[in-house]
């Protein structure tokens, strides 16, 4: 799990994700889960924000994380949620055994190695009809600000632990089979004094 510690990285993404969630981040994240019942497997759960906001029909979550740092701010969260939650090591590549329910992806495919591989694993241990639940930063729509992001994508990556600004993560979902019922795309600017930001916030079916 080496390749996938950035310890730095995770201490400024701890206060970094609250303040986004002070922001209307957290609003997001209910929306994300809303709904959701029965086994749900989390990846990439960074330190556990969206655990508090699981309805009471999940039975569990499995929630992989493979930074050490964040897994231990994840684990305590984990104690705290409504629901059970059993945080474990791993990555978007090295799932648990299924079948589960619902996915979960979380501001997490702009920076997995291959978002293809990544939902590739999660179709595996998704039963049949599953759901994957989505919230991402995205390529922007406006053919400037994706051509600038574009450009700072090389540098961006290696400064912010593999994360893709420039991603068309909506297109790589349904490139990957899933059939995507829902994808609201708005712009929203986690932290003060950068510009707004595309995401984009759905579900799919396996």
């Amino acid at each position: 799990m080496s390749d996938f510690q950035h310890p730095r990285l995770a201490r400024i993404y701890v206060d970094a994700s609250r303040i986004a969630d002070e922001r209307g981040g957290a609003a997001h994240r209910a929306r994300l889960v809303a709904g959701l019942s029965g086994r749900v497997i989390e990846v990439g759960a960074g330190n556990g924000r969206n655990f508090a906001h699981y309805p009471q029909a999940v039975t569990e979550v499995v929630a992989v994380e493979p930074d050490d740092t964040l897994r231990a701010h994840a684990t305590r969260a984990a104690a705290a949620a409504p629901v059970p939650v059993t945080v474990v090591a791993g990555h978007s590549e090295a799932l648990p055994e299924g079948p589960f329910d619902a996915a979960v992806c979380s501001l997490v495919l702009c920076s997995v190695p291959s978002p293809s591989r990544a939902l590739a694993a999660l179709a595996r241990v998704l039963r049949p009809g599953g759901q994957l639940r989505f919230y991402e930063h995205v390529r922007s729509a406006n053919r400037v600000y994706g051509l600038l992001q574009d450009l700072i994508t090389p540098a961006w990556k290696v400064m912010a632990g593999g994360c893709h600004p420039n991603r068309d993560t909506l297109a790589v979902i349904r490139r990957a089979g899933f059939a995507v019922e829902e994808a609201d795309r708005f712009a929203f600017a986690p932290q003060s004094g950068i510009p707004p930001m595309a995401h984009v916030l759905g579900r799919a079916r396996r």
